[in-house]
């Protein structure tokens, strides 16, 4: 039997912590927006669309680590490979899709260096979490046929 080690948990702590301050930051986000106005160069016809952009991949965002705590679950359980996380998989590259599209748009509008490299990391995120979909997939065979034949 596969033993639990300090780091699944430590790792299913971030995930679950990140996870309720995201949902704390989205909602947070306009009201945040309002106040670094004062600080930064930008004016307050940026503030709305900035705060759109923000709290859509904001919940996209939260998506994720939702599905991430729910494969935590079945690792945890020693059970990793099932087809609920070869969907969750495809869930989560999705999500990482649509985030990479929503900043993709942004920089049509107002280029910055940093939406591009954003867009970059999360059009690679989604293109790594549908490789490991795969992966998955057959291993998730792999056992099956395996349980079988014993």
């Amino acid at each position: 039997m596969y033993k639990n080690s300090l780091v699944h948990h430590l790792a299913k702590l971030t995930v679950d912590v990140m996870f309720y301050g995201g949902i704390v930051c989205c909602f947070l986000v306009v009201f945040l927006a309002k106040l670094t106005r004062g600080y930064a160069w930008y004016g307050e016809e940026v503030v709305l669309p900035f705060s759109v952009i923000l709290f859509l991949t904001g919940v996209c965002a939260v998506y994720i680590l939702f599905v991430l705590k729910q494969m935590f679950k079945t690792l945890l359980g020693g059970n990793p490979f099932v087809m609920r996380n070869v969907s969750s998989f495809r869930r989560m590259a999705v999500a990482s899709l649509l985030i990479a599209v929503i900043y993709l748009v942004k920089c049509l509008f107002w280029f910055t260096l940093a939406t591009a490299v954003i867009m970059i990391v999360f059009g690679i995120a989604a293109l790594f979490c549908l490789t490991l979909k795969d992966i998955f997939k057959q291993a998730v065979y792999y056992k099956e046929e395996h349980d079988l034949t014993v």
